[in-house]
C-alpha cells in the first residue's frame, strides 16, 4: 500500500513588502530536556500520536511508529518523573475551564497540560462550560474550592466578565489565544492575522485565485483575525474577493459540510477552500468527494490548526500548525511561574509569550487543474 509522505513544513511570510521566514527552533538546541512535544515535532506527527506510540496503541500505522521511536531515540526522551519532587512543597491545583467544539482543539491541548502536569506535581481540575451561560459560576466554583490558578482556552479566553471576575479574585490565570491580552493575566497567543494573510498568500501562490473562506465561530476573536489576515492577502494580491466566497462556520464538523455546499453550489466555484479550522475542511473535503470532484485535483482544500484530524482523512490536509500542545505547555510554565511568585511574596507583572506558527503543506493542495475551452467558446473565436 503507498504510503503518504512525512508533512513538509514552509515558512511563513508577513503581509509587508519584505518578507521574512518564522524562525525554526530545532529541538537540539533547547537548554531544557526534551519533551513529549519536542518528540512529535522532530517525528512530524501530533503529541496526540507520540503518546498512543508510547503506550503500544496498535492502531497506528508502522511507518509512523518508526518516525516516532526514532524521534524518541535521538532525543533521548524519558519522561521526568524526578522533576515532581522540585514542584513545591504540596500539589499545585490548577482549574482547567474549557468550551471548545472542536474535539480535536480540546485533545492536543490537554495532551500539553498532561504533559507538564505530573512533572511539576500539578493537579488538574477540569470543568466543561459553555460561554456566555454557567461560565462565571463555575470559575467562583473554582475560587472558591481553593485553586491556585486557572488557565482559559478560547472562546473563555476571550470572556470579559470570566476575566473580570478571576482578576478580583486575585487568583493568577493564564489565557491561550486570546484577541487581546489582558494586562492582569498572562498570555499565550499565536498571530492569527499573519497565519491566515501566509495560507491565503500561499494558495495564490499555487495559481488560485478565486478561494473559499470559511469564518470560524464568531464567539472566537481568532475567527475574525483569520478571515482580516484572508482578506489582507486577497486585496494585496488583486485575488477575487466576491463576498459570496465567503461562508460562516462555526469550527465543527457540521458547519464545515454547510459551507462546502453554499460554496461548491456556486455557478462559479472556488478552485480553493481556506477553512478556519481542520474540523470544517474536513467538512469541505467530505462534500466534495460526494459530489464527485477530485482533492486537490478538481479543489485545494487547506485548514488550520494541525490537530490530529488533518492526518486522519484522505488526503491528509495543508494546513496552518497552531502548536496547540505547545501553547498549553507555555500556559502551565507561565503560570506556575505566577504562583510561585506570588508565594514567595515577590509578585511579578503577568508575561504574555508568543509562539511561532508553520504552514505545513500535505497533499489537499495543488495547482488549479487547466480545463479545455468549451466547444462553443472555440467557436465563437474562430
Amino acid at each position: 500500500m503507498k504510503q503518504n509522505p512525512a508533512p513538509t513544513s514552509v515558512p511563513t511570510s508577513v503581509p509587508a513588502p519584505v518578507s521574512a521566514p518564522v524562525p525554526v527552533q530545532n529541538a537540539d538546541t533547547r537548554l531544557h530536556a526534551p519533551t513529549m512535544s519536542d518528540v512529535a515535532r522532530l517525528a512530524g506527527v501530533s503529541s496526540m500520536t507520540v503518546s498512543r506510540v508510547m503506550n503500544g496503541d496498535t492502531n497506528v500505522r508502522e511507518q509512523t511508529r518508526l518516525r516516532v521511536d526514532a524521534a524518541i531515540a535521538e532525543l533521548n526522551y524519558i519522561p521526568n518523573q524526578a522533576a515532581r519532587r522540585l514542584a513545591g512543597l504540596r500539589t499545585i491545583r490548577f482549574g482547567f475551564l474549557y468550551s471548545n467544539p472542536s474535539a480535536g482543539y480540546l485533545s492536543e491541548f490537554l495532551v500539553g497540560l498532561l504533559n507538564q502536569a505530573s512533572p511539576n506535581n500539578i493537579q488538574l481540575v477540569v470543568e466543561k462550560c459553555e460561554a456566555d451561560e454557567h461560565d462565571v459560576e463555575q470559575a467562583q466554583r473554582l475560587i472558591a474550592n481553593g485553586v491556585d490558578g486557572i488557565i482559559l482556552p478560547p472562546p473563555l479566553c476571550d470572556s470579559a466578565r470570566l476575566i473580570d471576575l478571576i482578576a478580583a479574585s486575585g487568583t493568577p490565570a493564564v489565557t491561550v489565544a486570546c484577541g487581546q491580552p489582558d494586562p492582569r493575566m498572562g498570555s499565550i497567543s499565536i498571530d492569527d492575522f499573519q497565519a491566515a494573510y501566509a495560507m491565503a498568500s500561499h494558495l495564490i501562490s499555487l495559481g488560485h485565485h478565486r478561494i473559499g473562506f470559511i469564518i470560524g465561530h464568531p464567539n472566537q476573536s481568532a475567527s475574525a483575525r483569520r478571515l482580516e489576515g484572508f482578506k489582507a492577502a486577497i486585496a494585496e494580491k488583486h485575488a477575487d474577493s466576491a463576498p459570496e466566497l465567503i461562508a460562516q462556520g462555526m469550527f465543527t464538523y457540521r458547519s464545515g459540510l454547510d459551507a462546502a455546499e453554499a460554496l461548491l453550489g456556486l455557478d462559479e466555484r472556488p478552485t480553493a477552500i481556506f477553512a478556519s479550522n481542520d474540523d470544517m475542511a474536513a467538512g469541505v473535503v467530505a462534500i466534495a468527494h460526494r459530489l464527485g470532484l477530485d482533492v486537490p485535483g478538481d479543489l485545494t482544500v487547506a485548514g488550520f490548526d494541525d490537530t490530529a484530524l488533518a492526518t486522519t482523512i484522505w488526503p491528509e490536509l495543508t494546513t496552518v500548525r497552531q502548536p496547540i500542545a505547545d501553547m498549553a505547555e507555555a500556559a502551565v510554565q507561565l503560570l506556575l511561574r505566577q504562583i510561585r511568585a506570588q508565594r514567595n511574596d515577590v509578585p511579578e507583572a503577568p508575561g504574555h509569550t508568543h509562539i511561532e506558527h508553520m504552514l505545513v503543506r500535505r497533499q489537499s493542495d495543488a495547482a488549479p487543474r487547466l480545463r479545455p475551452r468549451s466547444k462553443l467558446l472555440s467557436k465563437v473565436r474562430l
